[in-house]
C-alpha cells in the first residue's frame, strides 16, 4: 500500500508537532524556580512541577532556592599592628522562594555568588585593617556579626538572604606564631607557678591551724587539770576547816602538847583521853591499857 503525498505531509505534520510540544515540554524540581522570558522578557514565574513554554520564542531560566555555601578563598590582610594575617571566610546564602526575590536573583544582579565573595572579601579587609593581630583573633565574634550585617544590609535588594558567616582562619606569619606561642607558654607556666603556691600556702595555712588547735587543746587540758587541782585543794582546806572549828579544845591541847614536847617537857594523859588517842594516830602508836 503505498501513502498518498498527503499523507505524507500529515505524518510529518504529526511528528514535528510531537516534536514541537515535547521540546517545550520543562520540569521544575522542589529545589529550583523558574523565570520564563518571552522574546528576551519576562513572561511568567514557573513553579515546581511540570511546566511548557513555547519553542524558540520563550526561555525557562532555572534558579536554585537551596542553602549555598561559597569560601571567600584565603587573602593577606594588614592588621592595625603591620602585621600580615591570612584570612578566609564562609558565607551561607540562599535565595528566597517568592517570584519577586527569585526576579531579583537574576535581573539586579549579575552573577549574585562571585558578586556576594568579592563583597565578603572587600567587608573582611575594610574590618580586621582597623585591629591589631591579637585583638582580631580575640574578636572572631564581633568580625563575624559586622561581616554577617554587611552583607545583609548590601544583598537586600538582590532577593538573597544571608544566612550566617564564619571565620575560618585568621593566622598570622610563621615567626609571629612562633612568637605568640611562647607567649602563651609562658603565660600558662606562670599561672601554674601562682596556682601551685597558692595551694601550697593553703596547705600551710591548714596546717598552722591544726597546730593552734592542738595547743588550744592542750592549754585546756592543763586549765581543766588546774582547776580540778585547785577544786581538790579548795575541798581539804573546807573539810579540815570544819573538823578544826568543831574540835577547838582538842586543837588547844594539841598545841599545849607540841609546847611542851618542843622544851622536852614530860606530861601525864589520861587513858581514856581522846588527846592520846590523836597523838597516837600521829606517831603511829596505839594507847597503853592498865589493869586497875
Amino acid at each position: 500500500m503505498e501513502l498518498s503525498n498527503g499523507n505524507i505531509g500529515l505524518i510529518l505534520g504529526i511528528i514535528v508537532l510531537v516534536i514541537f510540544i515535547f521540546s517545550g515540554i520543562r520540569i521544575v524540581r522542589p529545589t529550583h524556580r523558574g523565570l520564563i522570558e518571552r522574546l528576551g522578557k519576562y513572561n511568567r514565574f514557573a513553579n515546581p512541577g511540570f511546566n511548557w513554554i513555547f519553542p524558540v520564542i520563550e526561555k525557562m531560566f532555572k534558579v536554585n532556592i537551596t542553602e549555598t555555601m561559597v569560601d571567600a578563598e584565603p587573602q593577606e590582610i594588614i592588621t592595625n599592628d603591620n602585621l600580615n594575617a591570612r584570612v578566609d571566610a564562609q558565607v551561607y546564602f540562599k535565595v528566597k522562594s517568592d517570584e519577586e526575590s527569585v526576579k531579583s536573583s537574576i535581573y539586579h544582579v549579575n552573577n549574585y555568588i562571585y558578586q556576594i565573595v568579592n563583597l565578603a572579601r572587600t567587608t573582611l579587609r575594610n574590618i580586621i585593617g582597623t585591629l591589631t593581630l591579637k585583638s582580631a583573633n580575640s574578636e572572631r565574634g564581633k568580625i563575624n556579626a559586622e561581616l554577617y550585617r554587611t552583607l545583609f544590609e548590601e544583598t537586600s535588594s538582590w532577593g538573597i538572604e544571608i544566612v550566617r558567616t564564619e571565620l575560618k582562619e585568621i593566622d598570622p606569619p610563621s615567626d609571629v606564631q612562633d612568637t605568640m606561642n611562647k607567649v602563651v607558654k609562658a603565660e600558662n607556666e606562670k599561672v601554674a607557678a601562682i596556682d601551685f603556691a597558692s595551694a601550697r600556702e593553703t596547705v600551710a595555712d591548714g596546717e598552722k591551724r591544726a597546730k593552734i588547735k592542738e595547743a588550744e587543746g592542750y592549754k585546756q587540758s592543763k586549765i581543766l587539770h588546774a582547776e580540778g587541782d585547785a577544786a581538790a585543794i579548795k575541798l581539804v582546806n573546807e573539810a579540815a576547816d570544819l573538823y578544826f572549828i568543831g574540835n577547838a579544845q582538842l586543837l588547844r591541847k594539841l598545841e599545849a602538847v607540841e609546847t611542851s614536847l618542843s622544851n622536852n617537857a614530860k606530861i601525864v594523859i589520861p587513858t581514856g583521853s581522846e588527846l592520846v588517842n590523836v597523838i597516837g594516830e600521829m606517831a603511829g602508836v596505839l594507847p597503853l591499857k592498865f589493869d586497875k
